[in-house]
């Protein structure tokens, strides 16, 4: 097993080596907020022309040199990393940990309409026989800058693509042409309008052909009217109603947002509601304890590495049971919490707090000793735990 770990090594560097687009120049800048960012001019293959990408890295980037983080790509160039990085910044800086910190590739324009609609527009609504490239450049991402930004950066599998209105399109696009390349989508008011429909049309397509579909498709939509509204309306309806398995898809609108501001609307709530926060919320919980090792399966494919529940997490989401009256649910709880963390007095005193509610003294006066027979009496907890004791025999007494 080591060894093919080192030969898939070897392979992933090989083939990177090969594919990644060459860099022609590299600028290296650090913004007023704290961030280091690299201008980077590619010669592509793929588009038989340089493209300029900028690459932020997170602020511990260099303070963490074992670390690996998530990748979002960002159509439509570094302007919009004004809005996006202080939004990710808080959701990271949250209390909840809402989200981790990532790299951010951003994409600059040479030819936008060509490079980010799949089909040439042939409907006189807008421009006649613009458009078509985005096979190509869903090429030069997938081949040259994904690789390049593997091989000379700290990443993991995690990878995010986001673009708005014609961008949001090319979201669309490559999400219907690779749905594995990345783990999720974010389509900002996405112009599917474009020639007839034809995005609109192949994504509601893509969706009835798709039975399970683990992946994430963020959408919103502002005050657009006429014929991009009647075709985003119909698609996005189509998709709530057709959602495979497996996929979160969140779409929202924004009444009084016009068209070029829906990203600056949606960017919190897209990155929200994709990112994990490292505390599990009640929400995430099904009622069976599985539900638990599922949310962190998901937590840690988003970090890049594995992040367990805490012993402390288990027993408050407990502790919540107990509060609305669901004893059993509760017990349950604790006594998964227990198989994680048999050696943590603070586990069982949590079951013991359980059975207690539930008046079973016996059971929660066998639970306490465990719990005392873990710590000594300078343990900040084990006041608490003796006093639980004593109750309990008092009751059982009585």
């Amino acid at each position: 097993m080591k060894y093919r770990n080192v030969y898939q090594l070897i392979a992933a560097f090989i083939f990177a080596s090969l594919f990644a687009a060459p860099v022609v120049a590299v600028q290296i800048t650090n913004t007023s907020n704290g961030y280091e960012q690299h201008t980077q001019v590619l010669a592509s293959k793929a588009l038989a022309q340089e493209r300029t990408v900028t690459i932020q890295l997170p602020k511990s980037y260099h303070k963490n040199p074992d670390k690996k983080y998530p990748v979002i790509y960002r159509l439509d160039g570094k302007e919009n990393l004004a809005y996006m990085t202080p939004v990710l910044a808080h959701l990271h800086t949250a209390f909840t940990k809402a989200a981790p910190e990532v790299i951010i590739v951003a994409i600059e324009n040479t030819d936008r309409l060509r490079d980010l609609y799949p089909t040439k527009n042939e409907e006189s609504a807008g421009p006649v026989g613009l458009g078509g490239g985005a096979a190509r450049f869903l090429e030069f991402i997938e081949t040259e800058l994904i690789p390049l930004v593997n091989e000379k950066y700290r990443t993991h599998d995690f990878k995010v693509i986001s673009g708005a209105s014609a961008a949001g399109v090319f979201v669309l696009y490559a999400f219907q042409t690779n749905p594995d390349l990345f783990q999720a989508h974010i389509a900002y008011s996405p112009a599917v309008w474009w020639n007839y429909g034809a995005t609109a049309k192949s994504t509601k397509a893509f969706f009835a052909n798709s039975k399970t579909l683990p992946n994430y498709l963020y959408m919103n939509i502002g005050q657009e009217s006429g014929i991009m509204r009647e075709r985003y309306d119909d698609m996005n309806m189509f998709l709530k109603a057709n959602t495979p398995k497996a996929l979160t898809f969140i779409s929202e609108s924004f009444d009084n947002v016009p068209h070029g501001l829906t990203f600056a609307a949606g960017a919190f709530n897209a990155y929200q509601k994709l990112f994990l926060p490292l505390q599990m919320p009640v929400s995430a919980y099904t009622g069976e304890t599985h539900s638990i090792a599922t949310y962190y399966q998901r937590l840690s494919a988003q970090h890049g590495e594995k992040i367990a529940p805490q012993e402390s997490m288990i027993r408050e989401l407990g502790y919540h049971f107990v509060n609305i009256g669901e004893l059993d649910q509760a017990i349950k709880i604790f006594k998964y919490g227990i198989s994680l963390y048999p050696n943590t007095a603070d586990a069982y005193n949590g079951l013991a707090y359980g059975y207690e509610s539930s008046g079973m003294y016996q059971e929660s006066l066998e639970q306490v000793k465990k719990a005392l027979a873990l710590v000594d009496k300078n343990y900040l907890g084990y006041d608490v735990y003796l006093a639980r004791k004593n109750r309990l025999i008092a009751l059982l007494q009585q």
